[in-house]
Order: structure tokens, then sequence, then C-alpha cells
């Protein structure tokens, strides 16, 4: 038996579906929803990555905002930037496209952002309030890899109320804040958090009813490491060179043997990868609708 697939591919085109609609019934009131993406220097997997979010802004209606600076901005004339997308009302959301370069202060740059301008959902004062809010709705941008996530397995008819969810990796992006999230009244798991410092992971990974792997760590979830029947996200990204070409090639968390026994994964690429950029184009159209 080989277990179920969680096709972000398809989770994503129908959210963008959705989007479309809700785009289109906010042009008719006047308001055109507007990401803008803040990119600097040349790094070939950065440009690519924003060009993408460029494509899917143009798949649904959103206007796009590119702002391009060379590697040797200045932190001066960065935060000038930002200042100014911070204020222009044609900018509903935008993103800071990471890594900076190593003279620039890159947590004095996010904080800089407008917080209702905060297209990623992980400038501090929205991860204060997602962390503060247990119960009510929450009115501030939430971060898109979490959110697609949770999307991801609810789209597919899967529930998370009641699940033991161990989460692997700490970092902003995904670890620290899904917790935050899914213990929220309104998906109601329990939410372990775990590391590649945690003492025994094979123990509370075979505890898992759904494992979230996001360390960047290739392999570091592996079949012996699942209980039967478990739901299994593979969110972690890291490369890895053939020693014969040279040639690198991107690897998530995930060993392939795990689809022998979990009974549903999502594929690496083509699972959360999708669903975050979908997500984040849904963060720009909520701002929209709640200005």
């Amino acid at each position: 038996m080989s277990a179920n697939i969680l096709d972000g591919t398809a989770a994503a085109a129908a959210i963008k579906s959705e989007l479309t609609q809700r785009v289109a019934a906010l042009r008719e009131r006047g308001i055109v929803p507007g990401l803008a993406t803040v990119l600097v220097g040349e790094d070939p997997g950065s440009q690519w990555y924003v060009a993408g979010k460029h494509r899917d802004c143009a798949e649904v209606g959103i206007a796009s905002i590119k702002r391009e600076l060379p590697e040797t901005v200045t932190q001066q004339e960065l935060e000038a930037v930002l200042d100014e997308l911070n204020a222009d009302p044609e900018c509903t959301g935008y993103i800071v496209q990471l890594p900076l370069p190593k003279h620039i202060d890159t947590d004095r740059i996010l904080e800089r952002i407008d917080p209702g301008k905060d297209a990623d959902g992980l400038h501090p004062t929205n991860l204060g309030r997602l962390v503060l809010n247990a119960n009510t709705e929450i009115t501030s941008p939430l971060p898109c890899t979490p959110r697609g996530v949770i999307e991801l397995v609810e789209r597919n008819g899967l529930s998370w109320a009641g699940q033991h969810v161990v989460v692997v990796g700490r970092g902003v992006t995904v670890g620290r804040p899904i917790g935050p999230l899914l213990t929220r009244r309104e998906y109601n798991a329990t939410v372990t958090l775990t590391h590649t410092g945690t003492k025994d992971l094979a123990a509370e990974l075979r505890r898992a009813d759904v494992i979230v792997a996001a360390a960047g760590v290739e392999g570091i979830v592996a079949a012996e490491h699942v209980k039967p029947g478990a739901i299994v996200l593979d969110v972690g990204v890291s490369r890895k060179t053939d020693p014969e070409t040279g040639k690198s090639r991107v690897v998530g968390d995930v060993d392939p043997g795990v689809a022998k026994v979990a009974g549903w994964v999502s594929p690496n690429p083509g699972g959360v990868g999708p669903m975050t950029r979908a997500l984040l184009l849904q963060n720009v159209v909520e701002m929209a609708e709640r200005a």
C-alpha cells in the first residue's frame, strides 16, 4: 500500500480560482489589491522565486509592484524603499525577499514593514497577535506556510481536531508559528515542537498522528519513525549535490520510504510549496477586503 497524496498543486489552483472571484468583486468596488516585492541583488534563486509571485498575481488579477535594488544598497536606502511602500496606497501588502546581503540588518528591515502590509505574516507584531489570540477571529496577516499546511490537509477532507501534531524544526517560517495556529480552538490540535537537538526524536515522531517536517535536513523523518496511517507533510528544503555531475537538486526532510507506512504524504516539491504561494495571495486579498 502507498500513502494518499496531499496534492498542493491542485489545492493551490483551487484557492487561486476562488481568489480570482474575490479580486473581481473588489475591482467592482474600485479596489485593486497590489503586492510588492523588494529584491536586493541578483541571486538566481531569489529572482526565480520573486518572478513566480508576480506570475501568480497576474493569474488572479492582483497588481504587481517591483522594487529591485543592487547588492550594494545601503541600510538607509533600503529602509527608504520600505517607507515608500508603507505609504503607497496602491501597495496592499509586500514582502522583502530573503536572504539580504550581510551588511544589511535583516531584523531591522523586517520590523520596518508596516504590520498592516506584512504579506508574509511574520512581522513581530502579527506573530504576537497570533500568540495572544486563541479564540476569536484574527484580523491581521497570518504566516503563509503554516496556513498552507493547514489548508492542504483540510482541503483533502481531513480534520485537525484532536490530532497530535509533531513539528520538526524551530524556524520562524514554519516551526515557531505553526503551534499557535494549530492550537487555536478552530483547529483544536495538540502540538509538540521538536528539532535537531531533541533527545530521542524518533520516539516523539512515532507518537504523532501528524508530522510536519520543516528542519531542512534530508531524510530526518524515516519510515521507521512513522506511525502506520499517519499524515506526513514534507516542508523542509535543502540541496543535495551529485558528486559525479556537480549538479544540485532540492530534497525534502521525508525519506521516500515513508510513503509505504503513512496514510497521507505531501510531496516535495508539489506539496506545501504551491500552497505557500497561494496563501501569500490570500493574505493580500484579505488585507484589501479588510481595508
